[in-house]
């Protein structure tokens, strides 16, 4: 028996090593380059074959003592990787949305108006509005497949009785040529943006340029949860803009930080997979009776769907409009 606890404890010996090795590797070759990357690399090799040789050769003390000190060494280097606000940025995501509360009034600043011409191309321009919360009458949910069809992109957007609609969208704010990827998503590649935009914009964008699947669920809420939603929203715009922070493919993306948001309206939310497979939220929604719509969560799925409305729409009808006909 002790013989086997032996074995057991040098394949756990080993499986640690093997795992810290292969997230220390992946880290660094993710932020290092050049000569910089090979010998960082080089070195967690040579610490890792160290380690194993001294635990099982020599003294265990000794094995562990390489290993925290391989691990104290990456992990010191790891900290030093900070969120920044000034790098150079694609366009799309150069400006996260400011927010300033007067009363009822709520002024976005930086708020996204781009003439898209094609899914790569558009005109760039920034505006500024103001929302009178007084007014707010709706909240929809967009969700954007894009890859893979158990993922979606999720926006939200708030309605005003003015015609007014103002979209919400956490993403990954790319530097210029940067290409998204999950793993690097893990690793503090990507700081987080909260983009506000218009419907013509970012909606648009999707379904009438990437061809994307988008679907648009009403949310069903107080006049009072509509209001706290929306100045969740605010609250993070200005908790971003006076500090950057890290996008993170499983606990800081588009879905998981609405999660939070969406906490201010019921603490008590469980966490649920549907958070991670995003594309299967209208079922999660539905069970806590705020999704909108008739009949079953298939034939709701199946109304929601934006794509021919947006395409077909006249050119004089306003796009907001457009995706909101029956």
């Amino acid at each position: 028996m002790t013989r086997f606890l032996k074995i057991l404890a040098h394949l756990g010996f080993g499986l640690i090593v093997i795992g810290a090795g292969a997230w220390a590797v992946t880290a660094l070759a993710l932020h290092l380059t050049g000569a910089a990357r090979i010998a960082a690399i080089a070195a967690v090799a040579i610490a890792g074959l160290a380690a194993l040789g001294l635990r099982f050769l020599r003294s265990r003390r000794l094995g562990w003592a390489v290993l925290a000190l391989a691990a104290l060494t990456v992990g010191g280097w790891y900290q030093t990787i900070t969120p920044r606000d000034d790098r150079i940025w694609e366009d799309d995501v150069s400006r996260g949305v400011k927010a300033r509360v007067d009363g009822d009034i709520v002024t976005l600043s930086d708020l996204r108006d781009f003439v898209w011409t094609s899914e790569t191309e558009a005109t760039e321009r920034w505006i500024s509005r103001s929302y009178d919360l007084r007014q707010l009458e709706t909240v929809d949910m967009f969700t954007s497949v894009w890859d893979n069809p158990d993922i979606a992109h999720l926006l939200v957007s708030f309605g005003f009785a003015n015609g007014d609609h103002a979209v919400f969208s956490v993403e990954i704010r790319r530097e210029k040529g940067e290409k998204f990827n999950e793993i690097g998503g893990f690793f503090r590649q990507f700081e987080l943006v909260l983009s506000g935009a218009t419907a013509e914009d970012i909606v648009k964008l999707r379904t009438n340029f990437r061809r994307d699947p988008v679907r648009m669920y009403p949310i069903v809420l107080t006049a009072e949860q509509r209001r706290v939603m929306f100045l969740s929203y605010v609250a993070l715009a200005q908790r971003l803009e006076a500090r950057p922070e890290f996008y993170n493919t499983l606990t800081a993306n588009c879905t998981t930080v609405v999660y939070q948001l969406a906490k201010v309206l019921k603490p008590d939310l469980p966490l649920d997979w549907r958070l991670v497979f995003s594309s299967h939220l209208p079922e999660y929604l539905a069970q806590f009776g705020v999704l909108g719509g008739e009949g079953t969560v298939q034939a709701r799925e199946a109304a929601a769907l934006i794509d021919a409305r947006a395409q077909d729409a006249p050119p004089e009808m306003p796009y907001s409009v457009a995706i909101r006909q029956r």
